[in-house]
């Protein structure tokens, strides 16, 4: 039977295309496909003659040119003197992803499904155009389009007795991240509305204002100005300064126009990042700040000014083999204060805060990526996790995932502020400990008048720690804050191992780089 391997390689520019090709191996994947995703220029294209099966999805950029991502590829592609062979054991699917609003619509995805064929390629369907300004966005092509790809994809690569296609609901494994699309507070948005003198629910068909300048993925054609605006513009970042230049051009009042160009210039910097950048302030505060600048911004230049919200990314706190039909986050309400009176709130754990899921109207949009940690499959291998504060999450899924395949060896460290207010998982953890499952050392760093972090814990068992890296062959993972906990981690970990297995500080420092180099030391933070 011929291997069962795929190959899915993307040009993106925006990331449409790539969470698209993360989408199709998802699918293949479920189909029990060995599956390898990757941009097309980081792919080494002198390979490609070997391969039997590969997925192309490329967006067109500007006036017809390939994403940034992929034009080293481009070039080698349409080389003269590649055989017109080349390409003779590939059977190959493209997928192009474009704005029927410009000239060149998907020009880079019909030019290669064009150029693949004459090097010999043999396409399964073909090529699949779309479209940004379809009502439905591109997926009103990408959808039947590829239940036909798979539909002859399987022809060709029947799937092995009595292994049946996965259910499409969403799959994970520990490590994995969901990411979620967050909304602006109606507040917020309303705010905006009335300082730029907009009719929330007034419908439009957005146009750039520059044909370099991409539309929001599926946005709805057309759209109301209230959409619009709680769902893709970042009102609520701290703007930048190319935000305070492109202001200052529709400003109709000399002192703000003045105030914006310093903000703007070279010399002004200073007092930018003073007004601006330390105290955090938001976009929507310096139009508050700027109003007769404000309500004279044409709405054809949101995009042009404000960013669009990107996704936040959290770490799937629970495990499929033992909650099959949910998703886990652990997430702290992001709040503090700075010079400014009012505090600062994260945007997405603000808006997740205030949904009510009672009244079943709470719709989170979301899906699953692939993380960064990966556990050892060997039910031997030990586990030492390292994880303060909310960066216990993946520590979590992969406790109840170990347990759920019987796997001992579960040492885990977690730190928080108080034992009463923030300790995670409590019950749980404890539940664990009981039956021999986990193993749990705790640092409460306010308890007490001198503080204790979970670094302090690492160097008081440095006898296990050493043992279970030296010894027992365990994987170490690091999880949380990226400000001082990771290096203060990393430090105690050096100290264990001078003091308990004889090393000078640069020979722990080289034993610490290899286990990262042999995926045995993993780190995954955030600020």
């Amino acid at each position: 039977m011929a291997e069962r391997k795929i190959l899915i390689l993307f040009g993106s520019q925006t990331g449409t295309a790539e969470d698209t090709a993360e989408r199709i191996g998802r699918e293949a994947k479920r189909r029990h496909f060995q599956c390898k995703i990757e941009a097309l220029d980081n792919y080494n294209v002198a390979f490609l003659i070997h391969e039997p099966l590969v997925v192309f999805v490329c967006a067109t950029t500007g006036q017809g040119d390939p994403p940034d991502n992929m034009k080293n590829f481009w070039r080698f592609l349409f080389r003269k003197s590649l055989p017109p062979t080349s390409l003779c054991q590939m059977d190959y699917a493209v997928l192009g992803l474009g704005d029927s609003s410009y000239p060149k619509f998907n020009f880079i995805g019909k030019k290669l499904h064009k150029r693949l064929l004459q090097l010999g390629g043999n396409p399964l369907v073909p090529v699949a155009l779309g479209d940004d300004q379809h009502d439905l966005g591109p997926d009103a092509v990408i959808d039947p389009w590829l239940l036909d790809l798979w539909g002859k994809i399987l022809a060709l690569y029947p799937l092995p007795p009595s292994v049946h296609v996965i259910s499409p609901e969403i799959t994970y494994t520990a490590g994995d991240v969901v990411m979620i699309q967050p909304r602006n507070a109606p507040e917020d948005v309303q705010l905006f509305c009335n300082l730029l003198r907009l009719d929330p629910d007034k419908r439009f068909v957005l146009k750039p204002t520059d044909p370099g300048t991409p539309l929001p993925a599926h946005l709805p054609q057309p759209c109301t100005l209230h959409h619009l605006v709680s769902h893709y513009l970042d009102i609520t970042c701290v703007p930048r300064r190319s935000f305070f230049e492109l202001a200052s051009h529709f400003s109709t009042n000399d002192l703000e126009r003045e105030k914006l160009q310093e903000f703007s210039s070279a010399q002004g910097q200073e007092e930018l990042a003073a007004y601006c950048y330390r105290p955090r302030r938001t976009t929507l505060e310096v139009l508050c700040d700027f109003p007769h600048t404000t309500c004279a911004i044409p709405c054809d230049y949101l995009l042009d000014l404000i960013p669009r919200i990107r996704p936040r990314a959290f770490s799937i706190a629970s495990s499929m083999l033992v909650q099959p039909n949910r998703i886990e986050i652990l997430v702290a309400v992001v709040r503090y204060k700075t010079l400014l009176s009012k505090p600062r709130r994260g945007l997405c754990s603000t808006w997740l805060a205030s949904l009510e899921p009672q009244n079943g109207a709470a719709r989170v949009p979301l899906w699953v990526k692939r993380g960064s940690l990966k556990f050892p499959a060997d039910r031997l291998t030990p586990v030492l996790l390292i994880g303060p504060g909310t960066g216990v999450a993946p520590f979590r899924a992969a406790i109840q995932e170990r347990v759920a395949l019987g796997k001992g060896g579960n040492y885990l460290f977690f730190g928080c502020r108080q034992k009463e207010k923030d300790f995670y998982c409590q019950a749980e953890w404890e539940a664990l400990m009981e039956r021999g499952l986990l193993h749990l050392f705790v640092a409460f760093s306010r308890d007490q008048e001198e503080k204790v972090y979970v670094q302090h814990r690492l160097r008081e068992r440095k006898e296990l720690v050493f043992d279970l890296v030296s010894r027992l062959g365990a994987s170490i993972y690091l999880a949380g804050n990226a400000k001082q906990m990771p290096e203060a981690v990393a430090d105690a970990l050096k100290t264990v191992f001078q003091s308990q297995g004889g090393l000078s500080a640069l020979e722990a420092e080289q034993y610490l780089a290899r286990l990262e180099r042999d995926g045995r030391f993993q780190a995954e933070t955030w600020s």
